[in-house]
């Protein structure tokens, strides 16, 4: 197996070469054999181990196995023990969630903080075929049916070719030790149910069906690529990005057969999850929106909006200091000796005229001011609707006040009451920088 885990290696993480790798030791036999692989071809390596405190002695006597293999090959390692069952109550999810959220959120502050380069997990091609099932069973598209990515980020998973068989021949043939995880042998885990009752009956009936199932596994990767390359050119041909938002032309989309199935694919990655109501969207009023977790879509005339939620409430006022803002917007003030010329990003104000701290604030209805160039009072409403701004666009645009007054529609236009003039004696510089990240 070492000759075969060398070229598999070779071939397909030649970037490994000369990294520091963090590997993932829970101290079971996967991750032991791992390790023993790595170490065996000159890696510069070092273990991570997670106690999670889920099984008291035996959680400790993992933990000092692992510190124990380290020590024995000489690398470094890490060990970090977790109130597993704190954390899952705290934030309200599964054991099982909240030991995997504990796991990965350790593991990326050890790479950040002492400088290595990737993760190594050692998943292999029964887990692959486990997830399968699992994805399967619950209800999946094309991308719950590729199986582990052997490569996600910076995490590593090197042994996904390699069978539960291989592995553990290749553990006694170099007379390797590791931990058994007793709860690994309850079938009350639909993985571990998958693992010791079905997959046995499978494998009685079907001798080739690991070997079958990467054929398949193939197969829809060959095909979820091609989708992938389709997709690319229909994102193309119907979306264009804004500042801080997408536009998706409905018309364009519904020239293209399988419009719904089309949707989907451009809005697999933004949560949305009520389908049949983001599809009745192409036929809706403008107007018409839904909301994800994350995002907002937005009918708009002939088009689809898509934006990030905005978690500022529309009430929210921020004060804004003499020298400016950094969140929720970037604003920097500063007195200017002399005027350039007025941007719908940059404005000159008579500085007598201001009291700070100012504020910003979102617009809300019956707003309204003096827009720069025009006589008299005007809605904020109707200089919107006058302007052609989506409801989108509205929604993300923000008001610099004095007191209660409106000085500028930032982005847009200054209020005319706040020019500066021949009587001016003092100018400020205001400039609108861009929405904090």
């Amino acid at each position: 197996m070492i000759q075969k885990f060398k070229k598999h290696i070779n071939q397909h993480f030649p970037f490994l070469d000369g990294k520091k790798l963090l590997i993932a030791c829970s101290g079971g036999l996967d991750s032991v054999v791992l390790t023993h692989l790595m170490n065996k071809l000159n890696f510069e390596i070092a273990l991570a181990h997670c106690n999670f405190s889920l099984r008291n002695k035996e959680s400790d006597g993992d933990e000092m196995f692992v510190i124990g293999l380290a020590e024995q090959m000489n690398i470094p390692v890490f060990a970090e023990t977790f109130n597993t069952h704190k954390f899952a109550d705290e934030h309200k999810v599964s054991t099982q969630m909240a030991a995997r959220t504990l796991r990965y959120e350790w593991f990326e502050q050890i790479l950040a903080n002492f400088k290595y380069d990737h993760l190594l997990t050692a998943h292999h091609l029964d887990d692959d075929l486990e997830t399968f099932f699992i994805n399967l069973s619950r209800g999946t598209g094309i991308n719950g049916l590729t199986g582990i990515p052997s490569v996600n980020g910076n995490i590593i998973r090197p042994l996904l070719v390699f069978s539960r068989e291989e592995i553990v021949t290749y553990a006694k043939k170099n007379n390797l030790k590791w931990r058994e995880d007793s709860s690994n042998q309850k079938a009350d885990y639909l993985r571990n149910k998958l693992r010791l009752e079905v997959l046995p009956l499978f494998k009685e009936t079907h001798d080739s069906l690991l070997n079958n199932f990467k054929t398949t596994q193939n197969n829809l990767q060959s095909s979820k690529k091609l989708i992938e390359d389709y997709m690319a050119l229909i994102y193309k041909l119907a979306v264009s990005e804004d500042e801080d938002f997408y536009r998706i032309n409905i018309q364009k989309l519904k020239e293209l057969p399988n419009t719904k199935d089309l949707l989907y694919e451009l809005l697999n990655g933004f949560g949305f999850t009520e389908w049949n109501d983001v599809s009745a969207l192409l036929n809706a009023q403008t107007g018409k929106q839904l909301f994800s977790k994350t995002h907002q879509l937005l009918k708009n005339r002939d088009e689809l909006l898509l934006s990030k939620i905005d978690f500022n409430s529309q009430m929210k006022e921020f004060f804004v200091s003499e020298i400016g803002i950094d969140s929720p917007i970037k604003l920097k003030i500063e007195l200017a000796d002399s005027m350039d010329e007025t941007t719908k990003n940059l404005i000159y104000l008579d500085s007598e005229k201001l009291n700070f701290p100012l504020k910003i604030r979102k617009w809300q209805e019956g707003d309204s001011f003096h827009p720069f160039g025009l006589n008299g009072r005007k809605k904020l409403s109707k200089f919107f609707k006058d302007e052609k701004m989506s409801i989108l666009q509205k929604n993300k645009t923000w008001l610099l006040l004095n007191e209660d007054k409106i000085v500028w529609v930032i982005g847009h236009r200054m209020d005319n009451r706040f020019r500066v003039n021949e009587d001016t004696q003092s100018i400020t510089k205001i400039t609108f920088i861009g929405h904090s990240q």
